[in-house]
């Protein structure tokens, strides 16, 4: 199934790797080094690049992930309720069971395709948000919520140990997941699925994906059955959904229906698109360049524009405020949705074509190579 990497593509892992494992220290001056961030970086770059296998591939645009989201994160925690607070079983149940339900919804969803394959997605997918809040409820705890208890089995656990007064936090063989610790435990994480998703790109079962998006009906015509492959990238994909919802429930141990929401859906679509659909690099720029916008560009309020631009006079400090209060706070999504445009206008290709193109004018080495033949192999054929 896998084929040998090339020498770009190790290069490509091995910057990858540093920038990431450097995160705390990169991102210091934009303030955003701190670990819940960087966590959420993490995560959501887990669950693009997992989606991108599905959309980037074959070209089925999927409007429900986000219930693979919520499937993970609940099997997560209720691992750690009855089993052991360690992360690794949570993990392994989350990625079983969230795995399991995208081949139910995969069995029915691909039987169509295009337009008709999405609004299947989002339906299923707003179904089973709608059954966590509803009949699910003994699953799900509804509206409160999935959340860790002092009544917990914790078989495993309490085989070995004695439970301590407050409630115990995931941890891994001992180590506490909090912190930075959590983070770096986010960071292998993303790099392990970075190495499997390269391995998957290169393969030849990559390549049975990149001919379907390029031309399915002629495949099908030559009597290949393109199916199985495609359920195989929807389970894929809906696994690296659930390992992405199982790491939410490790960083904090509680799992709700919102995070099955198709508002959620809809976010690792705009991740991906971002970034450049295809790419392997692109998904997870994306998904950092939205949690940025999404926890920095909120939390500015007009008292910090205000001492930001407290230098101008009064006549044009206050005019300034305003306007540019229309684009912080509670108004992040207007910014976020005005670069959304400029790339898609400018960039169709995301944020990826934009170094492509910086690349070409500047002159590049291997990495570039390697993203560049990513991006021309899941081009569809004119």
């Amino acid at each position: 199934m896998f084929a040998n990497l090339s020498r770009n593509d190790w290069l490509l892992f091995a910057i990858f790797s540093a920038i990431v494992l450097a995160a705390p220290i990169l991102f210091m001056p934009l303030g955003a080094a701190y670990p819940a961030l960087l966590q959420k970086f993490a995560i959501f770059g887990i669950f693009a690049i997992g989606f991108n296998i599905l959309f980037g591939l074959t070209g089925y645009l999927s409007f429900g992930h986000a219930a693979f989201l919520g499937v993970g994160s609940y099997a997560a925690v209720w691992s750690f309720k009855l089993l052991t607070m360690n992360a690794i079983p949570a993990i392994i149940f989350a990625m079983i069971c969230s795995g399991l339900f995208a081949a139910v919804i995969g069995y029915v969803t691909l039987r169509r395709s295009g337009i008709y394959f999405s609004i299947l997605t989002l339906a299923f997918a707003q179904m089973s948000y709608n059954l966590a809040y509803s009949v699910l409820t003994p699953i799900t705890n509804g509206e409160t919520g999935l959340q860790l208890s002092h009544n917990d089995p914790r078989i495993l656990d309490r085989m070995f140990f004695e439970a301590g007064a407050g409630l115990p936090s995931p941890d891994f063989f001992g180590i506490q997941l909090q912190g930075y610790g959590g983070f770096y435990f986010c960071a292998i994480a993303l790099l392990i699925c970075f190495y499997l998703t390269i391995r998957i790109f290169r393969s030849p079962f990559g390549m049975m994906l990149k001919a379907v998006k390029s031309n399915q009906n002629r495949m099908m015509y030559t009597g290949f059955n393109t199916r199985p492959y495609l359920r195989s990238a929807f389970i894929i994909s809906g696994m690296f959904a659930g390992l992405a919802g199982a790491l939410m429930a490790v960083t904090d141990p509680l799992a709700g229906a919102e995070r099955m929401q198709w508002t959620a859906s809809g976010e690792v679509v705009l991740m991906t698109i971002l970034g450049g659909v295809g790419t392997l690099v692109g998904p997870v720029i994306g998904a950092v360049v939205i949690k940025y916008f999404e926890n920095i560009f909120s939390s500015f309020n007009e008292q910090a524009l205000h001492q930001t631009f407290s230098f101008l006079p009064d006549a044009l400090e206050t005019p300034v405020v305003k306007l540019l209060s229309l684009f912080v706070g509670d108004g992040w999504h207007l910014t976020l949705g005005l670069i959304f445009m400029a790339i898609v206008i400018f960039l169709p290709g995301g944020i990826m074509e934009g170094v492509k193109r910086v690349r070409a004018r500047f002159g590049g080495g291997g990495t570039g190579k390697a993203e560049e033949q990513s991006v021309a192999e899941v081009q569809p054929a004119e």
